[in-house]
């Protein structure tokens, strides 16, 4: 009976797998959104920042922080948006948020976004829930 179930098993097997497309096109399962920013005199207002926040699983005054000190201005949250004293493209910023995901949500053992910042006296910590480790923020926020 055992033998019987495991050819049909099989034989369903063969048969879904026939029926898959050949070219199945591999989607990474996290992307980054991308900025949603404009100048307004002399100021720049990010207007996604909770989306973005939100899809890389970090608080907004993390990300706050960080993009300010990266531009080396004064940000300040306004609702669900950042507000940046100065001028600076979508593209500079866009390029500071893969920074920050790169050294602050990807693991730096799997390559995972799935890890959290852990503050153990005054270092903080990146741990991943997808694989365990525990490795060192390469600085603090």
């Amino acid at each position: 009976m055992f033998e019987m179930a495991e050819e049909r098993y099989t034989e369903l097997l063969d048969r879904a797998l026939s029926q898959l497309p050949s070219d199945v096109a591999q989607k990474d399962r996290f992307e980054l959104l991308e900025p949603s920013s404009s100048v307004m005199g002399n100021r720049t207002i990010l207007y996604n920042l909770k989306e973005i926040c939100d899809r890389l699983r970090r608080e907004r005054e993390q990300l706050l922080t960080y993009l300010s000190k990266e531009l080396a201005t004064a940000g300040s949250l306004d609702g669900t948006s950042a507000v940046f004293q100065g001028r600076f493209d979508n593209a500079s910023i866009k390029r500071l948020i893969e920074r920050y995901a790169q050294e602050f949500v990807y693991c730096a053992i799997c390559h995972k976004p799935d890890t959290r910042l852990v503050k153990d006296g005054r270092y903080t910590f990146l741990v991943c829930d997808a694989c365990g480790a525990k490795s060192s923020a390469k600085r603090n926020l």
